[in-house]
């Protein structure tokens, strides 16, 4: 897969990835996206997202046409940080699902189990990960130790915050074992910071969970499913919040193995970030390397034994939405995704 001229290309085949500076418009039954030295058109039957990194200027009769289109975009400050999202008007919003989301979030004692399956999730997809590298002759028995106390704590809690507690509990104790699989003394964890992130490590934690964030919401946008109701996450005055639940369950096998591919491939030094605003991020190389990596890992795919053929990691997204539809429903008790290694 090449970038070109301008420093975007189309990445995935309904996502467009935009990393210049420049001007985006419709354009007659197309997308065009003008910088200083061409235009380069974008089928727009092709497009289910945008994700805009450079400094990209638009209008409201592209804005119109995107939602007419159903076409979500996602826009980054000039740091990589995720500022927010043009969510088009809902197509596919149930009053009937909403309602059920709804009572799903008020009655306690529907909302713990939910909660606790998005931490369950979660913790076993960590200690998937974890054995990976353990057989692999990585020296984390002991971590996995804790992951799996942390695990059995899950079933005795019936308060969300003791729940947020385990999770950032484990997650902790998680990251610890990065140092020991990557064996890298410039990607040291030593201790998770945001905004900004203090080392290299915890910049390709942050952007990474965000690029995960907007993706499960772009796939909510395409169910029934009200993305404003979270579990886990408490919903409140923020914009989102089930797709931060989701994203839990993701983050093991998606955006870490993708770090530890990075970083064991070497295909990312210290020539890929920059010291800004106090802390150390991505550059524009080394986001358009990340998100290479991460179009390359939602394209692949798995055998699922439920449905007797494979899917990709996205489509995998997608159908842990459905199977919250079904809960909500009432259909079928939800059981959060695993991965198998």
């Amino acid at each position: 897969m090449n970038f070109v001229g301008v420093e975007w290309e189309r990445i995935l085949k309904k996502s467009v990835y935009l990393f210049s500076n420049g001007l985006l418009k419709r354009k007659d039954n197309t997308l065009a996206f003008k910088t200083e030295d061409r235009t380069k058109y974008i089928p727009v039957e092709d497009v289910n997202e945008l994700m805009v990194f450079g400094q990209v200027d638009l209008n409201k009769k592209l804005l119109e046409f995107l939602s007419q289109k159903e076409i979500i975009l996602h826009y980054f400050n000039y740091y990589g940080y995720y500022m927010g999202t043009f969510y088009p008007r809902e197509h596919y919003n149930s009053g009937y699902m909403i309602l059920n989301q709804a009572e799903h979030y008020l009655q306690d004692e529907k909302r713990i189990i939910l909660a606790k399956s998005f931490v369950r999730g979660s913790l076993r997809n960590m200690r998937q990960v974890l054995k990976y590298y353990l057989n692999r002759g990585k020296i984390i028995e002991e971590i996995i130790d804790q992951v799996e106390i942390y695990l059995r704590l899950i079933e005795d809690e019936d308060s969300i915050s003791e729940l947020m507690g385990i999770e950032g509990n484990a997650r902790m104790a998680y990251y610890h074992a990065f140092d020991l699989i990557l064996e890298n003394p410039l990607f040291l964890f030593k201790k998770r910071t945001r905004r900004p992130p203090r080392n290299h490590l915890n910049s390709l934690i942050s952007f990474g969970n965000s690029v995960l964030y907007i993706t499960v919401l772009s796939e909510i946008y395409k169910t029934h499913l009200d993305p404003r109701i979270g579990y886990l996450h408490t919903t409140n005055f923020r914009r989102f919040t089930l797709n931060l639940d989701v994203a839990e369950i993701f983050k093991p096998f998606l955006v870490d193995r993708i770090i530890f591919k990075l970083i064991g491939k070497h295909m990312l030094n210290e020539k890929s970030f920059e010291k800004d605003l106090g802390g150390v991020l991505l550059n524009k190389k080394g986001r358009r390397i990340f998100i290479q990596e991460w179009d390359n890992r939602l394209q692949t795919t798995i055998m699922d034994n439920n449905l007797g053929r494979k899917v990709s990691y996205r489509r995998l997204i997608r159908m842990e939405l459905y199977k919250l539809q079904k809960h909500f429903m009432e259909e079928k008790e939800y059981q959060p995704f695993v991965t198998r290694w």
